[in-house]
């Protein structure tokens, strides 16, 4: 019998694990963290459990995901995507093997073999391969029914599109995870809330060319259909799955026993801040597939296979302040002021609320107790809210609707692919005409990648501009070395060391120039194809004429965006003023032409740790002139990483797997030297 207690709160789970359901998988916005998620999960298994009679369709016992989307053709798997059970301690790793064994009507002392693989956070795919070639590319869906995202997926570099290997099946659907990298994740965190949601988002685009924007990766982990495999365990199929071209986990092992199991997560757990991706957890599955098909399925899970979750890196602490922080693009970025609280071995004080939306939906407050998570090098950012322990006098966040710097009214901007306006609140301003904008102007103008001016940080920027020595670009160039003398920390040998740094970058080259004022959407890559185009510095200050901005439509790679922030840039009459100063203090001159035939022609370089008695910069600019290119990942495409003092370990190691050629500072210099 059902109680009419508990049946009323069985549905009412039910009713909120589909709401969650549609916000994750169908808006690439989760409204609770993995946590509560996975606990509203167990509390409903729990009162199916007690109360056998309770039952629904939407139940996470007989459902995965959810149902696709309008936006794209659905499709049949022809073997269902299913989920996995859940395991968060030794207990239920004990429970999941004592169900195998009483299963199979094994001895109790039997040792099971299982295959450890990480858990990417990611978005699961599936790729149907006929006679080699990658045809068609469903997304999970309801583990039933996917979307076709095949023209995107094509898209992505770690996806063959065609394989030769003799022992490939005629037909197979390969499956696996896609992701996107947390350093990647950097560029487009204003987007999204986190990579996963960056991932999704991306891969169900409406447009493959948006997609393949986007640095999306793949990782290959098991098969649904296969037409004639021959291969006798998991282990075995991850080694062909590299052997025909996948991408595999370096992590993958072959594991004995639960202790085991349990040693292999709490080493993993410890060291998953050190993989450039979100892993959540570890997923055991019995390494014998004759084992797997005998074990078979439950409703909506192999009996065969469970994820091991990890504990998340949070803490509990409270709201002090909501500081309202300006960016060099405008955008306010809310951070949370919090008791000081350890987290993972580090104290945390700031937490990030990512944007204004952001505090709605978890309806955020000053005065609110808060979990509060880091992962890695992940900004910590407050994931929910205690409101059991909220003031009853506590009011709602006000997001400001006006800059905090300069007063201007804020905009999101609208996003004509997307039809929707940004998450992200903006200072209109794109000038100087706002102090925190034009500040962080400064410091991208002195920053490595601009004008690479030693000794003339962050910090400095900021005491020179709170001591009104600098308020604009070219302010650097008319220093009083006498006054910076007088400032605490500051010598005879230190100033002199700067009035060095900033004499040496006054010469520039235009590519470089362009990028360090810091025009909106104009990175380095955009910077040298508009310099490539323009021919010489001067072209570049007659960008004020509305002519010259359009002819750059004809350069392939500049598109309508960057038309309209240059065009923006240059009718605003101070920056103008400061293109004028700086014209007048600098030394521009025309890119250095490419050799197209030199030593280092189609070679493409990487680099990782401190170079010896020579900056990064100047090091890129010698492979740029013998014809070399310069990438910003390793990846199958990457022929040499440059190696200096304390390299990147996972660099390194990725290189390694992927068989790329890692050389050090002098191999390189001795490869420069033969460029007779």
């Amino acid at each position: 019998m059902v109680n009419d207690s508990a049946e009323k709160k069985y549905f009412k789970k039910i009713k909120l694990i589909e709401k969650y359901n549609k916000f994750y998988f169908d808006n690439n916005k989760p409204l609770v963290s993995d946590q509560e998620y996975d606990q509203l999960k167990l509390d409903i298994l729990k009162l199916e459990k007690d109360f056998p009679n309770l039952k629904n369709d939407n139940s996470p016992s007989l459902k995965v995901g959810f149902k696709p989307s309008k936006n794209f053709i659905k499709a049949k798997h022809k073997v269902p995507m299913l989920s996995l059970s859940n395991a968060f301690n030794e207990e239920d790793l004990k429970n999941f093997e004592k169900k195998i064994i009483n299963f199979l009507s094994l001895k109790k002392s039997e040792e099971l073999e299982f295959s450890a693989e990480p858990k990417i956070d990611g978005i699961s795919a599936s790729l149907t391969y006929k006679n080699g070639i990658f045809f068609k590319g469903l997304s999970r869906g309801d583990g039933q029914e996917g979307e076709d995202i095949t023209e995107n997926l094509k898209t992505i570099i770690d996806i063959p599109k065609k394989i030769s290997s003799k022992n490939f099946p005629a037909e197979i659907d390969i499956r696996g995870e896609v992701f996107i990298t947390n350093n990647d994740f950097k560029f487009l965190s204003e987007k999204f809330a986190n990579p996963r949601n960056a991932a999704s988002g991306s891969l169900r685009q409406k447009n493959p060319k948006e997609t393949e924007k986007i640095p999306l990766k793949f990782i290959a982990y098991t098969f649904g259909y296969s037409s004639n495999i021959d291969i006798k365990n998991q282990s075995d199929f991850l080694t062909n799955l590299k052997e025909w071209g996948f991408k595999t986990s370096k992590f993958n092992k072959k594991i004995k026993g639960i202790k085991n199991l349990v040693l292999y997560h709490d080493q993993f757990e410890k060291k998953r801040y050190d993989i450039d991706y979100d892993v959540d957890g570890i997923v055991y599955k019995i390494n014998s597939f004759d084992l797997q098909k005998r074990l078979g399925f439950v409703a909506n899970a192999p009996r065969w296979a469970i994820a091991h979750k990890f504990s998340a890196d949070s803490s509990v602490s409270k709201i002090l302040n909501i500081d309202i922080q300006v960016g060099r693009t405008g955008a306010l970025t809310p951070v949370a002021k919090i008791q000081p609280v350890n987290i993972g071995g580090v104290v945390v004080s700031n937490a990030t609320l990512h944007n204004e939306d952001e505090i709605i939906r978890k309806d955020i407050r000053i005065g609110d107790v808060v979990k509060v998570e880091r992962a890695g090098d992940v900004i910590p950012h407050v994931i929910s809210v205690d409101k059991t322990k909220r003031d009853n006098k506590s009011k709602k966040y006000i997001f400001p609707n006006k800059c905090p710097s300069c007063g201007s009214k804020t905009v999101k901007d609208f996003n004509e692919q997307t039809k929707k306006y940004d998450a992200v609140r903006r200072c209109p301003n794109d000038g100087f005409q706002c102090e925190k904008i034009a500040m962080e102007n400064i410091k991208h103008f002195v920053s490595k990648d601009a004008l690479n001016i030693d000794g003339f940080g962050k910090k400095i920027v900021e005491k020179f501009w709170d001591a009104k020595f600098i308020k604009y670009p070219h302010d650097i160039f008319k220093l009083d070395y006498n006054k910076i003398e007088k400032l605490d920390g500051w010598g005879d040998l230190s100033v002199s060391n700067l009035k060095y740094s900033i004499e040496k970058s006054k010469n520039i080259n235009l590519s470089k120039f362009i990028y360090s004022i810091g025009i909106r959407h104009i990175g380095q890559e955009n910077a040298k194809l508009i310099s490539k185009h323009l021919k010489n510095p001067g072209n570049f200050f007659k960008l004020i004429n509305k002519p010259s901005i359009e002819s750059l439509l004809n350069v392939d790679g500049i598109g309508e965006t960057q038309i309209k922030s240059i065009k923006k840039f240059f009718s605003n009459k101070i920056n103008l003023n400061v293109l004028e100063e700086l014209k007048k203090c600098m030394k521009i001159t025309q890119d250095i032409d490419l050799k197209k035939e030199g030593i280092l022609n189609n070679k493409t370089f990487m680099f990782t740790g401190k170079l010896k008695e020579m900056s990064r910069a100047e090091a890129k600019s010698l492979i740029e002139k013998n014809s070399g290119k310069i990438i910003s990942n390793v990846n199958k495409k990457l022929n040499y990483l440059v190696i200096g003092d304390k390299p990147t370990n996972k660099k390194v190691t990725k290189a390694k797997d992927l068989n790329i050629n890692i050389i050090t500072q002098d191999e390189l210099i001795n490869m420069l030297n033969n460029t007779s």
